[in-house]
């Protein structure tokens, strides 16, 4: 063989392995925008039963085409808090015989026959008209569900078409006797077994390994003897992925990434001295036969279905493993309790926007739940202050500024990614609110401040004032749960029932302190009581007016428009009768009582 075509060769095989993995990247890729973030929610939800996250691990991996993407989303969600190691585990193993299904989807073309419907199903037959189907979706449809289909049939031709230029670029080798011997050591189960792991930690994908050695297969003689070790080290080295994608995460993440290692160095450790022990003696009579493309396939789904159900039972073992490894120290526990607030927002996400979208949805709502809570636990201290639930308001008010800040930067992250029209709405009303509720929360901090300075100097509002202020606390408290109710669900109906309140509450304030001066001016309150009285009252009006935006936001920004102050001006001006009727019963609703001076 000359120089010229040894460089044609290689060039022929590496081209051919690059628009294979390409090509599978790409499917992948589509398969995962298609489903929308579907598959990491349901897939969080449904690993409670370890039989049930089997088999889910087992679709989801089939449905992917890729043991490693959907072990790097495992150890996404494990690093997040949403799923636990014991959760994981029990997904992983499914993950490794969901695998397989791809050496099946590569056999199709080793289909030989003269039957014109039976050739159809082989790749070369059909994967033109899929091509031409994808870029024609992809470059042409308005939605981005058929430009996802589109994405996953450009991906599966890319991937047909390289495993067919690898095929065409090694079919020469079959008369070079020294590339013959070379594979002969293959035979070799340590070597092979070497080649295996190293080739698939190279190129990042067990299924790439094995879609290499089902286009030998088809043009030079690979035994049996040579297929099988290869195919067990890829088992081993498709672990590098998770592992190099844990090196950032959590130790929980990184815990994640070593069952999936433990797992497949177990099996392919008692693979290879139980098979090979069994055949030193009985010399099995078929390794000396032709794999295939098929027999291939065979091989790398037979392993997977005899040990993953056999180490279901047993997956407790890897979850120990590996704590052994990683053991849980007094520094991560501490960790965990700061971290719990962020723990759902994970860099790995990213990779699927809508996703990552929802979860960062799901933080949004648990600040704004912890904004409403710790107003709650202040204005309870106005009357009777408890300097526990002091701290439990600092702390919630702390934690809903590690929100805020981690929440604004992923957001950040998600709107640099394409989104559907809907997610964008979404992405822009959590813009609009997260720093409303974080004001929220500061507001809630001033009234615990102002009531424990009250506390320490022994003062407390006149009867009257009290009764005022329960009220006017009480209208706070509704406007309160209605934005969160509003924003929990983005429920335009619930959004415009906020700004009649908060006209209400406008006009409590005003009224408050027009009582409080009347009292003051007859000597039954003080300058400092007014003090108080002023500030929290001063703190209900702009939490009602962060309320208000929020209401805003939520409706304006659904109407691919954002100005709340045009919006709010065009609404009072218009003078609805449906408004004027709401502000007459929140009037009537928060009243108060009348007094005599």
């Amino acid at each position: 063989m000359t120089a010229l075509q040894m460089f044609s060769l290689v060039a022929g095989l590496v081209g051919g392995l690059a628009m294979f993995l390409y090509g599978m990247n790409v499917m992948s890729g589509g398969l995962t925008k298609a489903a929308g973030g579907k598959l990491e929610a349901v897939l969080a939800k449904v690993t409670e039963h370890p039989i049930i996250a089997y088999l889910f691990g087992v679709g989801v991996t089939a449905l992917v085409q890729s043991s490693s993407a959907s072990t790097v989303m495992v150890v996404g969600l494990v690093n997040s808090g949403i799923m636990t190691l014991k959760q994981a585990v029990s997904v992983i193993l499914g993950a490794n015989l969901g695998t397989t299904f791809t050496a099946w989807l590569l056999s199709l073309n080793a289909i030989s026959s003269d039957n014109f419907l039976i050739n159809l199903l082989k790749p070369a037959s059909f994967t033109p008209f899929l091509a031409i189907i994808g870029i024609g979706l992809y470059m042409f449809a308005k939605s981005d569900k058929k430009k996802n289909i589109g994405t996953i049939l450009l991906g599966f031709s890319v991937l047909m078409f390289g495993m067919s230029s690898m095929s065409s670029a090694v079919s020469p080798l079959k008369e070079v006797d020294s590339f013959v011997d070379f594979l002969t050591t293959f035979s070799n189960p340590i070597i092979g077994f070497l080649v295996g792991i190293i080739f698939t930690m190279v190129i990042q994908s067990s299924a790439g390994t094995i879609g290499v050695l089902q286009a030998l297969s088809l043009s030079v003689s690979v035994k049996y003897s040579m297929s099988i070790p290869v195919v067990v080290g890829a088992e081993v080295g498709t672990c590098i992925t998770a592992i190099l994608s844990s090196l950032g995460a959590n130790k929980n993440g990184k815990r994640t990434a070593l069952m999936h290692l433990y797992f497949n160095i177990i099996k392919a450790s008692l693979f290879m001295i139980i098979f090979y022990t069994v055949n030193s003696f009985v010399h099995f009579a078929f390794m000396e036969e032709q794999s295939g493309m098929v027999g291939i396939a065979g091989i790398h789904t037979l392993i997977n279905l005899v040990a993953t159900p056999l180490m279901l039972p047993f997956a407790g073992l890897l979850v120990k493993l590996a704590l052994k490894t990683i053991p849980i120290d007094e520094k991560e526990k501490k960790e965990q309790e700061e971290n719990e607030a962020i723990r759902t927002l994970d860099e790995r996400f990213l990779k699927n926007p809508p996703f990552a979208l929802q979860q960062a949805r799901q933080a949004a709502v648990e600040m704004a739940t912890m904004s409403r809570d710790a107003l709650v636990k202040a204005i309870g201290l106005i009357n009777e202050f408890d300097p526990e639930i002091a701290d439990e308001v600092d702390y919630l008010e702390r934690k809903v500024d590690r929100y805020e800040d981690q929440l604004g930067t992923y957001l950040m992250k998600i709107n640099s990614h394409h989104l559907g029209e809907e997610d964008s709405h979404t992405l822009s009303v959590l813009l609009h609110c997260i720093t409303d509720y974080e004001r929220i929360s500061d507001h809630a901090l001033n009234i615990m401040q102002k009531a424990r300075n009250m506390s320490d100097n022994k003062r407390k509002f006149s009867p009257k004032a009290e009764i005022e202020m329960g009220v006017f606390s009480a209208a706070v408290q509704e406007i309160v749960e209605l934005s969160l109710k509003s924003f929990e669900n983005l429920d335009m109906v619930v959004a415009k029932e906020i700004e009649p309140l908060e006209e209400t509450i406008d006009g409590i304030q005003k009224e408050v302190k027009r009582r409080h001066v009347r009292r003051l001016r007859k000597g039954k309150c003080t300058i400092e009581q007014g003090f108080d009285l002023s500030d929290i009252g001063t703190d209900f009006e702009r939490i009602a007016d962060h309320c208000s935006n929020i209401a805003v936001g939520i409706i304006e920004v659904n109407d691919d428009a954002y100005d709340a102050h045009g919006y709010l001006e065009a609404l009072k001006a218009d003078k609805r009768e449906d408004f004027d009727k709401a502000v007459e019963f929140y009037e009537r609703k928060y009243e108060l009582p009348a007094v005599k001076y």
